[in-house]
């Protein structure tokens, strides 16, 4: 089994490179690990006696889960070195600068020399993966080396590998694993089969979407741009989204409402085609800042990423994104400022969705109607605060995952 893993692995960074010739995401794949080691190296030269913990999350989402950890890592130990990396250049690329990692570099494709030099240079004292990405050779370097690893907010589903009846050698790397810390329950026999000790923490994101709202960050523009009317804001929005989105702002029940939208793609083809599609008087945030917005506006659009998190505080309602693709984005973030939330049908691999939907504190779409519906139920006052309730207390009684990873975390150290 091992042969064939590392076939695949050959076969997709292959392909990876092939794709870099008319791709950006892929190009940027490749250049970034164009010489790794030396990079590695020199980023890791002056660690001294400082503990090395290798933090490694797939994207950004992950990237989410595990900030609560590294950020309460910090704190508890400013004398860890810590070693952050990332498989996706959406990841790598937003949080290259991150300040409370002292490194930052991608993750090498998981070929067995890769691996044997990567722990080589980077030496750590503890391993942590978020969620998911099961790199096979470095797992098993890392349980041959007997280096300390924790899986933290992980989800565990049926239909995975690990549980298929082909699956017992994807199940003896798990064993690299000293702890899997998981966001929610499974069931008896799947835990058996992984032979790890398990514990049910939560969603590390849960601690982080309320650090966001204690950082109370503000933005007097935006404040302008909304002047005391109530504020739809769609956030990570793709075509089908903002399809539904379009019809709703023609309905007479929006009247009186304004509209920030954060399209998941900011490219200026995208940016276009969104103003054409949804037809309200719109300004652009980068405009917006410069002074150069229209009066009138009642649609903004945020044309640039990384403040999508701390916009929710200036909303009434919230519309997530992705649902009618291949999955829900964050509704953490608008649930912490206590918006009831939208989305549409393909949620049921998200636990925080399928928990607010079954208390009331979010509501799913599947065409404009639906939309338009929910809509006009959720714009009376009344009815929208006791939905923005019941939905901040999914982050409420579902928090402090990340304190107690972080006490497990200070014994291995």
């Amino acid at each position: 089994m091992r042969m064939i893993y590392c076939i695949a692995i050959y076969v997709y960074l292959s392909a990876i490179h092939l794709a870099a010739q008319f791709n950006r995401k892929a190009r940027l794949w490749v250049e970034g690990r164009k010489g790794w080691r030396e990079g590695l190296a020199l980023q890791l030269a002056n660690t001294g006696e400082r503990p090395v913990v290798w933090i490694h999350c797939a994207s950004l989402g992950e990237f989410e889960q595990g900030r609560p950890i590294i950020e309460g890592l910090k704190a508890r130990r400013p004398d860890t070195f810590i070693l952050l990396t990332f498989f996706s250049p959406s990841g790598y690329e937003i949080r290259k600068n991150y300040p409370y990692a002292d490194a930052v570099a991608y993750l090498p494709g998981d070929t067995p020399r890769n691996a044997r030099d990567f722990l080589e240079i980077v030496r750590p004292k503890l391993v942590i993966f978020v969620k998911y990405e099961f790199w096979f050779n470095l797992l098993s370097g890392i349980h041959r080396k007997d280096v300390p690893a924790l899986l933290i907010s992980a989800r565990f589903r049926p239909g995975q590998v690990f549980f298929r009846t082909y699956g017992a050698w994807f199940r003896r790397q798990l064993k690299a694993f000293n702890t899997i810390f998981l966001q929610e329950g499974i069931s008896p026999a799947q835990a058996e089969s992984l032979d790890v000790p398990c514990q049910v923490t939560g969603d590390t994101r849960v601690d982080r979407v309320l650090g966001i709202i204690s950082e109370n960050r503000v933005f007097p523009e935006i404040a302008g741009f909304c002047n005391g009317q109530p504020i739809l804001i769609a956030g990570s929005t793709w075509p089908p989204d903002e399809a539904l989105i379009a019809k709703l702002v023609q309905q007479p029940c929006f009247e009186g409402w304004k509209l920030i939208i954060a399209p998941h793609d900011v490219s200026p083809k995208r940016l276009t085609a969104l103003e054409a599609k949804i037809r309200l008087p719109a300004c652009r945030h980068s405009a917006l800042r410069r002074g150069e917005g229209p009066h009138h506006a009642r649609m903004l659009v945020i044309d640039h990423v990384g403040m999508l998190s701390a916009l929710y505080r200036y909303g009434h309602l919230a519309y997530i994104g992705g649902a009618f693709g291949s999955g829900l984005h964050n509704i953490l973030e608008p649930i912490a400022f206590r918006l009831p939330v939208i989305f549409g049908p393909r949620y049921d691999k998200f636990p925080e969705a399928v928990s607010l939907l079954k208390t009331g504190g979010a509501t799913s779409v599947r065409h404009p109607q639906g939309l338009i519906t929910a809509f006009t139920h959720w714009s009376e006052e009344g009815q929208r605060n006791t939905a923005a309730q019941l939905a901040f207390r999914y982050v409420r009684e579902n928090s402090g995952a990340s304190a107690f990873i972080l006490e497990e975390i200070e014994k291995l150290l």
